[in-house]
Protein backbone atom coordinates (compact mmCIF):
# COMPACT_ATOMS: atom_id res chain seq x y z
CA UNK A 1 0.00 0.00 0.00
CA UNK A 2 1.37 3.22 -1.33
CA UNK A 3 1.37 6.19 1.67
CA UNK A 4 0.84 9.76 0.50
CA UNK A 5 2.49 12.06 2.25
CA UNK A 6 0.36 15.45 2.76
CA UNK A 7 3.43 18.14 2.64
CA UNK A 8 2.44 21.47 4.34
CA UNK A 9 3.57 24.47 2.54
CA UNK A 10 4.68 27.12 5.51
CA UNK A 11 2.16 30.69 5.06
CA UNK A 12 3.60 32.90 3.38
CA UNK A 13 4.82 36.22 5.25
CA UNK A 14 2.35 38.50 6.06
CA UNK A 15 3.86 42.03 4.15
CA UNK A 16 4.27 44.72 7.06
CA UNK A 17 1.91 47.97 6.02
CA UNK A 18 2.33 51.62 6.48
CA UNK A 19 0.18 54.70 6.43
CA UNK A 20 0.43 58.09 6.04
CA UNK A 21 -2.24 60.67 6.47
CA UNK A 22 -0.67 63.94 5.18
CA UNK A 23 -2.27 68.00 5.75
CA UNK A 24 -0.89 70.90 4.16
CA UNK A 25 1.12 72.21 1.36
CA UNK A 26 2.94 70.46 -1.48
CA UNK A 27 6.37 70.53 0.45
CA UNK A 28 4.41 68.03 3.20
CA UNK A 29 3.28 65.99 0.12
CA UNK A 30 6.63 65.53 -1.22
CA UNK A 31 8.48 64.84 1.99
CA UNK A 32 5.55 62.34 2.24
CA UNK A 33 6.79 60.79 -0.57
CA UNK A 34 10.35 60.60 0.85
CA UNK A 35 9.11 58.61 4.42
CA UNK A 36 7.17 57.03 1.78
CA UNK A 37 10.42 55.68 -0.11
CA UNK A 38 12.31 55.00 3.04
CA UNK A 39 9.71 52.99 4.42
CA UNK A 40 9.37 51.07 0.95
CA UNK A 41 12.95 50.33 1.01
CA UNK A 42 12.23 48.70 4.54
CA UNK A 43 10.17 46.46 3.00
CA UNK A 44 6.85 48.05 3.85
CA UNK A 45 4.06 48.53 1.46
CA UNK A 46 1.33 51.32 1.58
CA UNK A 47 -2.40 50.36 2.56
CA UNK A 48 -5.45 52.78 2.40
CA UNK A 49 -6.59 51.35 5.77
CA UNK A 50 -4.82 53.16 8.90
CA UNK A 51 -6.06 49.59 10.89
CA UNK A 52 -4.06 47.30 9.06
CA UNK A 53 -1.18 49.68 9.48
CA UNK A 54 2.24 48.84 11.13
CA UNK A 55 3.58 52.29 11.07
CA UNK A 56 1.26 54.89 11.10
CA UNK A 57 2.92 58.76 10.46
CA UNK A 58 1.02 61.58 10.85
CA UNK A 59 2.56 64.50 8.55
CA UNK A 60 0.97 67.53 10.08
CA UNK A 61 1.05 71.17 9.24
CA UNK A 62 0.51 74.19 11.71
CA UNK A 63 -0.27 76.98 9.41
CA UNK A 64 -4.11 77.06 10.35
CA UNK A 65 -5.16 77.75 13.59
CA UNK A 66 -5.78 75.39 16.73
CA UNK A 67 -3.78 72.66 14.39
CA UNK A 68 -2.02 71.55 17.40
CA UNK A 69 -5.54 70.52 18.77
CA UNK A 70 -6.69 68.50 15.87
CA UNK A 71 -3.30 66.99 15.79
CA UNK A 72 -3.71 65.49 19.24
CA UNK A 73 -7.49 64.48 18.11
CA UNK A 74 -6.13 62.33 15.36
CA UNK A 75 -3.68 60.68 17.46
CA UNK A 76 -6.00 60.03 19.80
CA UNK A 77 -7.91 57.92 17.14
CA UNK A 78 -5.03 55.95 16.37
CA UNK A 79 -3.68 54.93 19.20
CA UNK A 80 -6.54 53.07 20.03
CA UNK A 81 -5.41 50.71 16.88
CA UNK A 82 -2.61 49.37 19.29
CA UNK A 83 -5.11 47.40 21.13
CA UNK A 84 -5.33 44.73 17.87
CA UNK A 85 -1.56 45.94 17.01
CA UNK A 86 1.15 46.07 20.32
CA UNK A 87 3.88 46.17 17.50
CA UNK A 88 2.35 49.22 15.69
CA UNK A 89 4.59 52.34 15.43
CA UNK A 90 2.92 55.64 15.39
CA UNK A 91 5.12 58.76 14.48
CA UNK A 92 4.16 62.46 14.66
CA UNK A 93 6.03 64.18 11.77
CA UNK A 94 6.28 67.74 9.81
CA UNK A 95 5.31 71.62 11.14
CA UNK A 96 3.59 70.64 14.26
CA UNK A 97 6.19 68.05 15.50
CA UNK A 98 8.85 71.10 15.17
CA UNK A 99 6.57 73.27 16.91
CA UNK A 100 5.58 70.58 19.86
CA UNK A 101 8.97 68.48 20.18
CA UNK A 102 8.94 66.53 23.70
CA UNK A 103 5.46 68.11 24.96
CA UNK A 104 3.92 65.52 22.63
CA UNK A 105 5.77 62.39 23.55
CA UNK A 106 4.40 63.08 27.36
CA UNK A 107 1.02 64.17 26.05
CA UNK A 108 0.67 60.93 24.43
CA UNK A 109 1.93 58.12 26.22
CA UNK A 110 1.09 55.63 22.97
CA UNK A 111 3.53 58.07 20.70
CA UNK A 112 6.76 56.35 19.30
CA UNK A 113 8.55 59.49 18.13
CA UNK A 114 8.50 62.90 16.55
CA UNK A 115 10.18 64.19 13.40
CA UNK A 116 10.23 67.94 12.10
CA UNK A 117 10.48 67.99 8.24
CA UNK A 118 14.00 69.16 8.63
CA UNK A 119 15.02 65.73 9.34
CA UNK A 120 12.76 63.80 7.11
CA UNK A 121 15.64 62.01 5.76
CA UNK A 122 16.61 60.15 9.34
CA UNK A 123 13.04 58.34 9.06
CA UNK A 124 14.59 54.91 8.86
CA UNK A 125 16.82 55.26 11.38
CA UNK A 126 14.29 56.81 13.83
CA UNK A 127 12.74 53.87 13.40
CA UNK A 128 16.00 51.65 14.02
CA UNK A 129 15.78 53.68 17.24
CA UNK A 130 12.73 53.13 18.82
CA UNK A 131 12.56 49.16 17.82
CA UNK A 132 15.36 49.02 19.87
CA UNK A 133 13.09 51.00 22.94
CA UNK A 134 13.86 54.77 22.42
CA UNK A 135 11.27 56.78 21.82
CA UNK A 136 12.84 59.26 19.87
CA UNK A 137 12.24 63.12 19.43
CA UNK A 138 14.39 64.35 15.44
CA UNK A 139 13.58 68.24 15.75
CA UNK A 140 15.99 71.36 14.77
CA UNK A 141 17.55 71.90 11.61
CA UNK A 142 20.76 70.02 11.35
CA UNK A 143 23.73 71.59 8.65
CA UNK A 144 24.27 68.36 7.25
CA UNK A 145 20.85 66.72 6.02
CA UNK A 146 20.25 63.58 4.32
CA UNK A 147 18.12 63.56 0.39
CA UNK A 148 17.94 60.62 -1.24
CA UNK A 149 15.89 61.92 -4.23
CA UNK A 150 16.15 58.43 -5.89
CA UNK A 151 14.96 56.37 -3.18
CA UNK A 152 11.66 58.83 -2.84
CA UNK A 153 8.12 57.16 -3.40
CA UNK A 154 6.60 59.37 -6.06
CA UNK A 155 3.05 58.88 -6.17
CA UNK A 156 1.97 60.89 -9.13
CA UNK A 157 1.73 59.58 -12.72
CA UNK A 158 2.55 63.21 -14.14
CA UNK A 159 4.52 65.75 -11.75
CA UNK A 160 7.26 65.09 -9.93
CA UNK A 161 8.30 67.52 -7.11
CA UNK A 162 11.46 68.98 -6.59
CA UNK A 163 12.82 70.75 -3.47
CA UNK A 164 15.22 73.58 -4.57
CA UNK A 165 15.26 75.44 -1.34
CA UNK A 166 13.65 74.80 2.73
CA UNK A 167 13.18 76.96 5.14
CA UNK A 168 12.78 80.93 5.50
CA UNK A 169 14.68 83.80 6.01
CA UNK A 170 11.06 86.24 5.82
CA UNK A 171 9.73 87.34 9.13
CA UNK A 172 6.15 88.14 8.22
CA UNK A 173 4.70 88.90 11.42
CA UNK A 174 1.83 86.42 10.65
CA UNK A 175 3.46 83.46 9.40
CA UNK A 176 5.30 80.17 11.66
CA UNK A 177 7.04 79.12 8.84
CA UNK A 178 10.87 80.17 10.15
CA UNK A 179 9.87 78.05 13.17
CA UNK A 180 8.86 75.61 11.75
CA UNK A 181 10.82 75.00 8.43
CA UNK A 182 14.08 76.90 9.71
CA UNK A 183 16.61 79.32 7.82
CA UNK A 184 16.76 79.06 4.02
CA UNK A 185 18.72 76.36 2.76
CA UNK A 186 19.50 75.85 -0.95
CA UNK A 187 20.89 72.73 -2.84
CA UNK A 188 23.18 73.04 -5.22
CA UNK A 189 22.56 73.56 -8.49
CA UNK A 190 24.02 70.44 -9.79
CA UNK A 191 21.98 68.54 -7.44
CA UNK A 192 18.89 69.61 -8.90
CA UNK A 193 19.84 69.31 -12.50
CA UNK A 194 20.47 65.50 -12.02
CA UNK A 195 17.41 64.90 -10.02
CA UNK A 196 15.40 66.59 -12.47
CA UNK A 197 16.83 64.79 -15.54
CA UNK A 198 15.94 61.48 -13.37
CA UNK A 199 12.20 62.31 -13.08
CA UNK A 200 12.51 63.16 -16.88
CA UNK A 201 14.16 59.79 -17.41
CA UNK A 202 11.88 57.78 -15.20
CA UNK A 203 8.85 59.67 -17.49
CA UNK A 204 7.32 62.81 -16.01
CA UNK A 205 6.24 64.99 -18.15
CA UNK A 206 5.70 67.96 -15.15
CA UNK A 207 7.97 69.49 -13.01
CA UNK A 208 7.42 71.24 -9.98
CA UNK A 209 10.06 73.42 -8.16
CA UNK A 210 9.29 73.53 -4.80
CA UNK A 211 10.34 76.42 -1.70
CA UNK A 212 8.63 78.60 0.64
CA UNK A 213 10.37 81.52 -1.15
CA UNK A 214 10.93 79.22 -4.39
CA UNK A 215 12.66 82.47 -6.58
CA UNK A 216 15.28 83.00 -3.54
CA UNK A 217 17.48 80.00 -4.85
CA UNK A 218 20.56 81.01 -5.15
CA UNK A 219 23.59 78.35 -5.84
CA UNK A 220 25.55 77.62 -2.26
CA UNK A 221 28.76 77.26 -4.62
CA UNK A 222 28.37 79.59 -7.72
CA UNK A 223 27.46 83.23 -8.67
CA UNK A 224 23.52 81.62 -9.93
CA UNK A 225 20.21 82.07 -9.22
CA UNK A 226 17.07 81.35 -9.73
CA UNK A 227 16.53 82.66 -13.61
CA UNK A 228 19.82 80.81 -14.41
CA UNK A 229 18.42 77.89 -12.88
CA UNK A 230 14.76 78.05 -14.54
CA UNK A 231 16.40 78.48 -17.97
CA UNK A 232 18.99 75.48 -17.34
CA UNK A 233 15.83 73.45 -16.25
CA UNK A 234 13.69 74.54 -19.04
CA UNK A 235 16.48 73.35 -21.36
CA UNK A 236 16.28 69.58 -20.37
CA UNK A 237 14.93 67.18 -23.69
CA UNK A 238 11.61 65.67 -22.40
CA UNK A 239 10.40 68.50 -19.92
CA UNK A 240 6.67 69.45 -21.43
CA UNK A 241 5.74 71.56 -18.43
CA UNK A 242 7.74 73.22 -15.82
CA UNK A 243 6.05 75.23 -13.03
CA UNK A 244 7.36 76.47 -9.36
CA UNK A 245 5.67 77.42 -5.86
CA UNK A 246 6.11 79.73 -4.10
CA UNK A 247 7.28 82.86 -5.13
CA UNK A 248 7.76 85.69 -2.80
CA UNK A 249 7.22 89.31 -4.90
CA UNK A 250 10.20 91.38 -3.45
CA UNK A 251 12.54 88.78 -4.65
CA UNK A 252 11.88 88.32 -8.23
CA UNK A 253 14.03 89.75 -11.10
CA UNK A 254 13.62 91.16 -14.91
CA UNK A 255 15.59 87.81 -15.21
CA UNK A 256 13.20 85.59 -14.04
CA UNK A 257 10.36 87.62 -15.87
CA UNK A 258 12.63 87.17 -18.76
CA UNK A 259 12.36 83.57 -18.81
CA UNK A 260 8.25 83.02 -19.48
CA UNK A 261 8.96 84.83 -22.90
CA UNK A 262 11.68 82.47 -23.48
CA UNK A 263 10.64 78.88 -22.31
CA UNK A 264 7.33 78.15 -24.21
CA UNK A 265 7.46 74.62 -21.69
CA UNK A 266 7.62 77.28 -18.42
CA UNK A 267 3.80 76.78 -17.50
CA UNK A 268 2.01 80.24 -18.35
CA UNK A 269 0.79 80.15 -14.34
CA UNK A 270 1.99 81.90 -11.68
CA UNK A 271 1.22 82.04 -7.63
CA UNK A 272 2.19 85.04 -6.53
CA UNK A 273 1.24 85.79 -3.10
CA UNK A 274 0.07 89.50 -2.56
CA UNK A 275 -1.42 88.91 1.34
CA UNK A 276 -3.17 92.51 1.08
CA UNK A 277 -4.24 95.43 -1.15
CA UNK A 278 -3.27 98.06 1.08
CA UNK A 279 0.40 99.44 1.92
CA UNK A 280 -0.31 99.54 5.44
CA UNK A 281 -1.43 96.39 6.07
CA UNK A 282 1.20 94.91 3.83
CA UNK A 283 3.94 97.15 6.42
CA UNK A 284 2.21 95.45 8.96
CA UNK A 285 2.58 92.46 7.82
CA UNK A 286 6.05 92.89 7.48
CA UNK A 287 5.99 92.19 3.77
CA UNK A 288 8.64 94.26 2.97
CA UNK A 289 6.90 95.57 -0.41
CA UNK A 290 3.90 97.86 -1.56
CA UNK A 291 1.13 97.51 -3.86
CA UNK A 292 2.98 100.14 -5.53
CA UNK A 293 5.83 97.47 -6.22
CA UNK A 294 3.93 94.85 -6.78
CA UNK A 295 1.30 96.08 -9.80
CA UNK A 296 4.81 97.23 -12.08
CA UNK A 297 5.60 93.04 -11.51
CA UNK A 298 2.24 91.75 -12.75
CA UNK A 299 2.44 94.10 -15.94
CA UNK A 300 5.93 92.72 -16.79
CA UNK A 301 4.66 89.02 -16.26
CA UNK A 302 2.10 90.09 -18.53
CA UNK A 303 3.97 91.62 -21.30
CA UNK A 304 6.61 88.52 -21.52
CA UNK A 305 3.40 86.26 -21.34
CA UNK A 306 0.63 87.18 -22.55
CA UNK A 307 -2.43 85.61 -21.22
CA UNK A 308 -0.60 84.44 -18.04
CA UNK A 309 -2.99 83.01 -15.45
CA UNK A 310 -2.17 84.39 -11.64
CA UNK A 311 -3.07 83.29 -8.89
CA UNK A 312 -2.54 84.62 -4.98
CA UNK A 313 -2.94 84.03 -1.63
CA UNK A 314 -5.14 87.38 0.93
CA UNK A 315 -5.82 87.22 4.55
CA UNK A 316 -8.89 89.13 5.55
CA UNK A 317 -9.38 90.15 9.11
CA UNK A 318 -5.63 90.71 10.17
CA UNK A 319 -5.40 92.92 13.23
CA UNK A 320 -6.70 96.49 12.81
CA UNK A 321 -7.90 95.99 9.32
CA UNK A 322 -9.89 98.97 8.46
CA UNK A 323 -12.81 98.67 5.55
CA UNK A 324 -10.57 100.93 4.08
CA UNK A 325 -8.26 98.64 4.31
CA UNK A 326 -10.63 95.92 3.48
CA UNK A 327 -11.73 98.06 0.33
CA UNK A 328 -8.38 98.63 -1.19
CA UNK A 329 -8.16 94.37 -1.07
CA UNK A 330 -11.15 94.26 -3.24
CA UNK A 331 -10.00 96.42 -5.51
CA UNK A 332 -6.61 95.15 -6.35
CA UNK A 333 -8.34 91.77 -6.61
CA UNK A 334 -10.61 93.72 -9.19
CA UNK A 335 -7.22 95.39 -11.10
CA UNK A 336 -5.40 92.17 -11.22
CA UNK A 337 -7.93 89.92 -12.00
CA UNK A 338 -6.16 86.63 -11.18
CA UNK A 339 -7.20 83.41 -12.32
CA UNK A 340 -7.94 82.27 -8.71
CA UNK A 341 -7.34 83.36 -5.25
CA UNK A 342 -6.88 81.28 -1.82
CA UNK A 343 -8.08 83.49 1.07
CA UNK A 344 -8.27 82.70 4.64
CA UNK A 345 -9.44 84.85 8.30
CA UNK A 346 -6.36 85.60 9.55
CA UNK A 347 -5.57 83.11 12.43
CA UNK A 348 -3.22 83.86 15.15
CA UNK A 349 -0.10 81.39 15.15
CA UNK A 350 2.26 80.81 18.44
CA UNK A 351 5.35 82.44 18.26
CA UNK A 352 4.82 84.89 15.34
CA UNK A 353 4.19 88.98 15.96
CA UNK A 354 1.25 89.77 15.06
CA UNK A 355 -0.76 88.44 18.19
CA UNK A 356 0.77 91.29 19.36
CA UNK A 357 -0.69 94.00 17.29
CA UNK A 358 -3.73 96.38 18.14
CA UNK A 359 -7.24 95.83 17.74
CA UNK A 360 -7.72 92.72 16.57
CA UNK A 361 -10.73 92.31 14.49
CA UNK A 362 -14.00 90.24 15.32
CA UNK A 363 -14.35 86.60 13.93
CA UNK A 364 -17.83 87.31 12.60
CA UNK A 365 -16.73 90.42 10.60
CA UNK A 366 -13.98 88.56 8.99
CA UNK A 367 -16.03 86.10 8.29
CA UNK A 368 -18.31 88.14 6.35
CA UNK A 369 -14.87 89.92 4.82
CA UNK A 370 -13.92 86.92 3.32
CA UNK A 371 -17.46 85.76 1.62
CA UNK A 372 -17.51 89.61 0.07
CA UNK A 373 -13.94 88.67 -1.28
CA UNK A 374 -15.10 84.90 -2.58
CA UNK A 375 -18.19 86.59 -4.30
CA UNK A 376 -16.21 88.85 -5.99
CA UNK A 377 -13.46 86.76 -7.04
CA UNK A 378 -16.26 83.91 -8.29
CA UNK A 379 -17.49 86.48 -10.77
CA UNK A 380 -14.26 87.51 -12.08
CA UNK A 381 -12.84 83.12 -12.16
CA UNK A 382 -16.29 83.06 -14.51
CA UNK A 383 -15.69 85.93 -16.39
CA UNK A 384 -11.74 84.87 -16.99
CA UNK A 385 -13.04 81.26 -17.96
CA UNK A 386 -15.53 81.86 -20.44
CA UNK A 387 -12.83 83.84 -22.79
CA UNK A 388 -11.78 80.40 -22.82
CA UNK A 389 -14.61 78.76 -24.51
CA UNK A 390 -14.71 77.15 -28.55
CA UNK A 391 -10.35 77.15 -27.45
CA UNK A 392 -8.69 73.88 -28.60
CA UNK A 393 -6.26 73.19 -25.08
CA UNK A 394 -3.76 71.03 -24.55
CA UNK A 395 -4.80 69.03 -21.40
CA UNK A 396 -2.65 66.40 -18.53
CA UNK A 397 -4.78 64.45 -18.10
CA UNK A 398 -4.79 63.40 -13.92
CA UNK A 399 -7.62 61.35 -13.09
CA UNK A 400 -11.54 60.15 -13.96
CA UNK A 401 -14.22 62.79 -12.96
CA UNK A 402 -17.09 62.10 -11.03
CA UNK A 403 -19.73 62.27 -14.00
CA UNK A 404 -19.26 58.46 -16.01
CA UNK A 405 -17.38 58.31 -18.85
CA UNK A 406 -15.49 61.82 -18.20
CA UNK A 407 -11.82 62.45 -17.11
CA UNK A 408 -10.45 65.75 -15.99
CA UNK A 409 -6.72 67.27 -15.93
CA UNK A 410 -5.11 70.64 -16.21
CA UNK A 411 -4.75 73.32 -18.58
CA UNK A 412 -1.09 74.78 -19.30
CA UNK A 413 -2.35 77.45 -17.27
CA UNK A 414 -3.57 75.43 -13.78
CA UNK A 415 -7.17 75.06 -14.71
CA UNK A 416 -9.36 72.04 -14.34
CA UNK A 417 -10.78 70.51 -17.32
CA UNK A 418 -13.52 67.76 -16.78
CA UNK A 419 -13.96 66.36 -20.81
CA UNK A 420 -16.20 63.75 -22.41
CA UNK A 421 -13.90 60.45 -23.24
CA UNK A 422 -16.22 59.13 -25.95
CA UNK A 423 -15.88 55.96 -23.25
CA UNK A 424 -12.44 55.80 -24.62
CA UNK A 425 -10.48 56.82 -21.24
CA UNK A 426 -6.86 58.21 -21.43
CA UNK A 427 -3.72 57.46 -20.26
CA UNK A 428 -2.93 59.24 -16.96
CA UNK A 429 -0.32 61.22 -17.40
CA UNK A 430 -0.96 61.65 -21.66
CA UNK A 431 -1.37 64.94 -23.19
CA UNK A 432 -4.47 65.73 -24.77
CA UNK A 433 -6.59 68.11 -26.61
CA UNK A 434 -9.71 69.29 -25.16
CA UNK A 435 -11.99 71.62 -26.89
CA UNK A 436 -13.77 73.88 -24.41
CA UNK A 437 -17.58 73.67 -24.55
CA UNK A 438 -18.39 75.49 -21.36
CA UNK A 439 -16.95 77.80 -18.52
CA UNK A 440 -17.69 77.21 -14.29
CA UNK A 441 -16.16 79.49 -12.03
CA UNK A 442 -13.78 76.85 -10.32
CA UNK A 443 -13.27 74.55 -13.46
CA UNK A 444 -13.69 74.15 -17.07
CA UNK A 445 -15.87 71.47 -19.28
CA UNK A 446 -14.91 69.79 -22.67
CA UNK A 447 -14.68 67.21 -25.22
CA UNK A 448 -11.40 65.17 -26.24
CA UNK A 449 -10.05 65.45 -29.72
CA UNK A 450 -7.03 63.27 -29.98
CA UNK A 451 -3.87 62.50 -28.24
CA UNK A 452 -0.80 65.01 -28.52
CA UNK A 453 1.91 62.89 -27.26
CA UNK A 454 2.37 60.43 -24.68
CA UNK A 455 5.55 59.31 -23.08
CA UNK A 456 5.65 55.17 -23.24
CA UNK A 457 7.60 54.67 -19.96
CA UNK A 458 5.55 57.12 -18.16
CA UNK A 459 2.60 54.91 -19.27
CA UNK A 460 3.40 51.29 -18.56
CA UNK A 461 5.17 51.90 -15.22
CA UNK A 462 3.41 51.38 -11.72
CA UNK A 463 2.41 54.23 -10.03
CA UNK A 464 3.18 52.55 -5.95
CA UNK A 465 6.67 51.52 -6.13
CA UNK A 466 9.71 54.32 -4.96
CA UNK A 467 11.65 55.77 -8.04
CA UNK A 468 15.31 53.22 -7.30
CA UNK A 469 18.27 54.50 -9.68
CA UNK A 470 19.20 50.94 -11.38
Amino acid sequence: MTSILSVVQPAAPVARRYYIETWGCQMNELDTQRMAGQLMVQGLLPTRDPREADVILLNSCSIREKAENKVYSRLGEYRRFKEDREHLLIGLCGCVAQQVGERALKRVPDLDFVLGPARVGELSEVLNRRRAGERVVATGFPAERSYDFDTISRDGLFKGMVTIIEGCNKRCTFCIVPSTRGPERCRSFEDILEEVQHLLDFGFVEIELLGQTVNHWKDPHQDLDFADLLDAVARLEGLKRLRFVTSYPRDFTLAMVEQFARHENLSPYLHLPVQAGSDSLLKRMGRGYTVGEYLPLVDALRKARPGIALSTDLIVGFPGETDEEFQATLDLVEQIRYASIFAFKYSPRPGTAAPRLKNQIDDDLASERLQILFQAQKKIQLELNSELLGQEIEVLVTGDSKQPGTQMGRTPCHRIVHFDTFGEPSKLGSLQQVEITDAKPHSLLGIRRGQTSANPSLLERPSVLPVLRG
